[in-house]
């Protein structure tokens, strides 16, 4: 076969060789390395001058802490006096208002208690109304016992004239006897006539003595019943105001029996049931302010030193996340760590002593209004930042 000829060079034509390219200068090895360290040394140098600015600039203003919990002074529903449940018309995680009913108890025994103690009053006010009608009596029986011993004086001035009278008219016959000139008869109707004088005499001074005795007494008994009248009307008289404290008080004690929350929450823990006897201290249930929570946020003993009363606060919890903030104030520091008021507290002292860095609750008030918005509940988790920068 004829072989094709079209590919092959024309006469003459110089047949040339493909141009293959000069191979690439690479860098020696120590070099490449050093630039390697150069570069990786410029990165850390301005990542270092970075967070230096950084933290200069935001983060030595704050110190934060998750070690945070919220926390609430839960009321304990107690009674005060024994009874048996008549009536619970709440229930278990309900909110309630303070001063709503949340108990009721057998007020039988003390409307009886009730009703006894307004007996005793009454009795009371109207033996007192007795003290003054007697004292008006008391006062009028003085006055007549002063007249008789007025008219006592009387008898006696009357008495001590006859008795002179029959004196001298037996003076006079014992005179004249010796004469003759009276009879014996006439001088013993004389000498009687003095001792019946005498006798009537001593009888006005005995009766004059009865007198000044029975005004004695009688102003003594006044005395006595003034005493209990002194001072005061039958309002104010203490007998009266003693039964007025006893009615006071059993009125207290029926009032009692209806037990009302002591504070706005959510109640939880109850126990009570109808029909249960319950005694004075028992909880039956608690009240969980919930529009005043608080938190206690642990902080380490190194992030304290700028920390004080009133620096505002930032917060988030676990329930609503980082898309709902809570703003609060500092409201004190704890008065010692928690290991420090721990049941058995580290012995330090001890020859394998090993320092932990301790923590110091910081209790956190906050934002009402917030609180009424996204509502918490006491023991959840939280996140919090606080301006150390801010004077308050």
């Amino acid at each position: 076969m004829p072989k094709d000829t079209s590919e092959m060079p024309d006469a003459g034509e110089t047949i040339s060789k493909p141009h293959t390219a000069a191979p690439a200068r690479r860098l020696p090895p120590v070099n490449r390395r050093r630039n390697l360290l150069l570069a990786l040394a410029a990165v850390v140098v301005l990542g270092g001058i970075g967070y230096g600015a950084y933290w200069l600039i935001f983060a030595s203003h704050y110190v934060s802490t998750n070690n945070a919990y919220t926390g609430a002074d839960v009321a304990q529903v107690t009674p005060l006096i024994s009874g048996q449940i008549q009536s619970i018309p709440v229930a278990e995680t309900q909110y309630v208002t303070a001063g709503q009913p949340l108990l009721y108890l057998d007020p039988r025994d003390e409307k009886i208690a009730v009703d006894q103690a307004k007996a005793a009053l009454g009795q009371a006010e109207r033996q007192v109304r007795g003290y003054f009608a007697n004292d008006a009596a008391l006062a009028a029986e003085v006055a007549a016992r002063h007249s008789a011993i007025s008219q006592a004086d009387a008898q006696i001035a009357s008495a001590k004239s006859d008795l002179d009278r029959s004196r001298i008219d037996l003076q006079r016959r014992e005179r004249l006897a010796s004469s003759g000139a009276v009879s014996g008869e006439e001088l013993t109707t004389a000498q009687d006539r003095f001792k019946e004088a005498q006798a009537s005499y001593a009888a006005a001074q005995a009766a004059k003595a009865t007198a000044v005795a029975n005004a004695s007494q009688a102003a003594g008994s006044r005395e006595v019943n003034q005493a209990l009248i002194v001072g005061a009307d039958v309002a104010d008289n203490p007998d009266v105001l003693a039964a007025k404290a006893r009615l006071d008080a059993a009125e207290l004690a029926l009032s009692r029996t209806i037990i009302p929350a002591p504070v706005s929450g959510i109640l939880t823990k109850k126990v009570g049931e109808i029909g249960q006897q319950i005694q004075p201290g028992t909880v039956v249930m608690q009240i969980v302010p919930i529009r005043e929570i608080y938190v206690d946020a642990n902080f380490k003993e190194v992030q304290l030193k700028r920390v004080r009363v009133g620096q505002p606060v930032v917060l988030t919890s676990d329930l609503y996340g980082d898309s709902v903030k809570f703003h609060g104030r500092v409201k004190g520091l704890s008065g010692g760590s928690g290991s420090a008021f721990s049941l058995i507290p580290a012995q330090n002292a001890s020859g394998n002593w090993i320092k932990i860095v301790q923590r110091l609750p910081v209790r956190i008030t906050l934002d009402p209004d917030e609180l009424a918005k996204h509502p918490l509940r006491v023991g959840l988790s939280m996140n919090a930042t606080i301006d150390v920068a801010s004077s308050r």
